[in-house]
């Protein structure tokens, strides 16, 4: 006999997050997330997707013991939508979903997740997503279950992909994780197109300076607003959430592997790495950043115990696009990290890319290959309703 209880209380907020701890305990390659980051996502305070959405999660026992969870929300802000039939989708979200392996405990909870969106007026349900943007807690693991999750992304297990499926979930869309050895030789093709790009002396190159973080934080934004503003939904950065962003990095940036591309002066293009937090985290065994953490943190960060370099971002100016400026960004951050700073990173994974941006992809698949693929899940309620794939970015 299964037992749902919403969370709302300190006792069912540990045993959402000790549920996951549970389920991994025998497994190597995953990393608990820190309680914080997790509990962000449920604070009203600290989440502003609050403002125009909603989000309540519960826990699933049997025998008075926890077996799972999940999370549903509505985002009052994205969930309107129509397919290419003309039927109106309004799509709500589940996430921070986990089980026993049992299709019936999961089943329970889906059920539970539909019941709670329909009670909002919902037609349908990505999952599992966040409440909150597409970076963090986004996808079910499909391929990858060899490797360590990067920090803010899930490590699921493979038999949750079956009661995805079994259940009537359609995949929406892949998301692409590509990985490299950062010594591995690049694309002969870069090299090519560098070389004709370095011998203007109009474009130049250099890594970030944090004396003068100030700068190139303001370069960030100006480069972000015009390669990606009216893309893909995203809105105009200011200046206030750039210095945000940074000022969120500064503890982990290493200047050294984070790139701005400028034409006569002006920032044309950025390429933002960062060293892979999680390979530091992993370290962090009871999921508190409290003084014991933030000294296993300090001394992991001091000695560069770290080997893994993560991409979180890149942005070309639309004027500047297809010039050879990706070409000589990537190539002459292979100089700096293959001789200036070689051996400070082993491997190098990048922010996941959707499958529907086939521009994106193009660029990617010169410098690595696909190492994990996550799924992002769509059901309609109503069987009448037809799920289609993501559309395609032009």
């Amino acid at each position: 006999m299964f037992e749902i209880e919403e969370v709302k209380n300190e006792r069912q907020i540990k045993s959402f997050l000790q549920v996951a701890v549970y389920l991994y305990k025998e497994d190597k390659n995953w990393i608990r997330p820190l309680d914080k980051d997790i509990e962000e996502v449920f604070d009203e305070k600290n989440n502003k997707f609050f403002r125009h959405g909603i989000c309540t999660r519960w826990i699933l026992k049997q025998n008075n013991e926890v077996i799972g969870r999940i999370a549903a929300f509505v985002d009052k802000k994205s969930e309107k939508s129509k397919n290419s039939l003309g039927q109106e989708l309004h799509t709500g979200g589940m996430g921070f979903f986990e089980c026993i392996n049992s299709k019936e405990a999961a089943f329970k909870l889906f059920d539970t997740a539909k019941k709670f969106l329909q009670s909002q007026g919902m037609n349908s349900m990505d999952g599992p997503i966040n409440f909150g943007t597409r970076d963090n807690w986004w996808g079910l693991l499909a391929k990858g279950f060899n490797l360590q999750p990067n920090y803010k992304m899930p490590y699921t297990k493979e038999y949750y992909l079956h009661f995805f499926e079994d259940y009537g979930f359609k995949i929406y869309f892949k998301q692409l994780t590509y990985g490299r050895f950062v010594l591995e030789p690049l694309a002969p093709k870069y090299a090519e197109q560098s070389d004709k790009i370095f011998q203007n002396k109009r474009y130049s190159f250099e890594y970030l300076k944090m004396n003068k973080l100030e700068k190139y934080t303001e370069d960030f934004r100006t480069i972000y607003n015009k390669a990606w503003v009216n893309h893909a939904g995203a809105k105009e950065m200011t200046s206030l959430q750039a210095k945000t962003i940074m000022k969120s990095m500064k503890p982990i940036i290493d200047p050294k592997v984070i790139y701005f591309a400028y034409y006569d002066n002006a920032p044309i293009a950025f390429f933002l790495n960062l060293p892979e937090v999680n390979q530091i985290f992993k370290h962090i065994k009871n999921g508190k950043l409290d003084w014991r953490g933030k000294l296993i943190f300090l001394y992991h960060k001091l000695l560069r115990t770290n080997k893994r370099l993560t991409g979180r971002g890149f942005g070309i100016v639309p004027e500047h696009q297809g010039k050879g400026v990706v070409a000589g960004i990537v190539e002459f951050s292979r100089t700096v990290v293959q001789g200036e700073i070689k051996g400070r990173y082993i491997d190098y994974e990048m922010n996941w890319i959707g499958d529907f941006n086939h521009k994106m992809i193009k660029v990617v698949e010169t410098i690595g290959s696909p190492v994990k693929v996550h799924h992002t899940y769509r059901i309609a309620f109503d069987t009448e309703i037809v799920i289609e794939p993501c559309l395609v970015i032009d």
